[in-house]
C-alpha cells in the first residue's frame, strides 16, 4: 500500500463531494498524509461545505484542515501557504485541482469574462500556487507538484475552445517546472481525466445532448465503445488513485509527465 506518512499535501478545488479534489484528499489521507482543503467560498454555504470535507476526513480518522482559498487572488494563496507551514510546518505534496468550464462554447460567441476565468483559475491561479510552494519545497530538498490538465489538455474536440487552450498550457507549464526543479528533487507531472463522473461530468452531458436525446442517452453514448474503450465513466476515486500515485515514492523517478486517465479514450484532434 502506497504510504505518505507524516506527509503534508494541499488540495485545491475540494469543496464539491462528487470532486476529483474531494476523492484525493481522502486518498491521501488514507495514505497518511495530513491533507489540506482549500476552495473558493463565495458564502456561508461554501464555508460549511468545505468545513464538511474536512470534517468528514478526520471523521474518518486523516488529519484535515480547512482553508478558504480563490486561487485567482495571489494574497489568498500566500495566505494559505503561511498557515499550512504555521500548523504543518512543512508541505510536501501538491494537487492543482481547481477549474472552470467557463471556456466551453460556440467559439465565435465567447465573451472575454469565458476567457479571463479560464485563464485565472485554470492556468494562472495554477502557476501562482506553484510558485508559492516551490521555495519551500527547495529549501527542504524535495516535493511533488501534481496539476489537473484535462484530456482536454492533450487533444482539441469542437465547442471548448478557451478550455483546451488554458489546459494544454498546464501540460506546457508542468513539463516546463519538471525541467526546472528536477534538481531540487521536486517532481511535477499531471493528470489528464476523460470522462469523470463528477459535477463538472454532468454538465458535460448536457452540454453535448443531441435534439431528442435523453441525458442517460446521451451519458451512454459519451462512453461507447467507439469513444472509450472501458465503456464507463470513470469514479473520481480512480483518478485519485492516480494522483496519489504520482504524488507518492512509488512514482520516485517520474517527472513531467502527462498522464491519461481516460479509460483509453483518444484525446482529439
Amino acid at each position: 500500500m502506497t504510504t505518505l506518512k507524516d506527509k503534508v499535501a494541499i488540495v485545491t478545488g475540494t469543496a464539491h463531494p462528487m470532486g476529483m479534489g474531494y476523492a484525493t484528499a481522502r486518498r491521501l489521507a488514507d495514505a497518511g498524509a495530513k491533507v489540506v482543503l482549500t476552495d473558493r467560498v463565495a458564502d456561508d454555504l461554501g464555508r460549511v461545505e468545505l468545513d464538511a470535507r474536512a470534517a468528514e476526513i478526520v471523521e474518518a480518522g486523516g488529519d484535515a484542515l480547512a482553508i478558504a482559498v480563490d486561487v485567482t487572488v495571489r494574497e489568498q494563496i500566500d495566505a494559505c501557504i503561511a498557515e499550512v507551514k504555521e500548523h504543518y510546518g512543512r508541505i510536501d505534496i501538491l494537487f492543482n485541482n481547481a477549474g472552470s468550464p467557463a471556456g466551453c462554447g460556440d467559439f465565435l460567441t465567447m465573451n472575454d469574462q469565458q476567457w479571463d476565468i479560464s485563464y485565472q483559475v485554470n492556468l494562472k491561479g495554477l502557476a501562482d500556487f506553484c510558485q508559492a510552494v516551490l521555495p519551500g519545497m527547495i529549501e527542504q530538498g524535495g516535493g511533488a507538484i501534481v496539476n489537473n490538465a484535462s484530456l482536454s489538455g492533450l487533444g482539441a474536440i469542437p465547442l471548448m475552445a478557451a478550455y483546451t487552450a488554458t489546459k494544454f498550457a498546464v501540460v506546457g507549464l508542468t513539463k516546463a517546472l519538471a525541467a526546472e526543479f528536477g534538481p531540487h528533487k521536486i517532481r511535477v507531472n499531471a493528470v489528464c481525466p476523460g470522462m469523470i463522473w463528477t459535477q463538472m461530468g454532468q454538465s458535460e452531458i448536457e452540454h453535448q445532448q443531441e435534439e431528442g436525446e435523453t441525458f442517460e442517452q446521451a451519458k451512454q453514448r459519451l462512453v461507447s465503445a467507439d469513444l472509450v474503450p472501458l465503456e464507463r465513466w470513470a469514479e473520481p476515486e480512480e483518478v485519485a488513485d492516480a494522483v496519489v500515485y504520482l504524488a507518492a515514492d512509488s512514482a520516485s523517478y517520474i517527472s513531467g509527465v502527462a498522464l491519461p486517465v481516460a479509460g483509453g479514450m483518444a484525446p482529439g484532434l
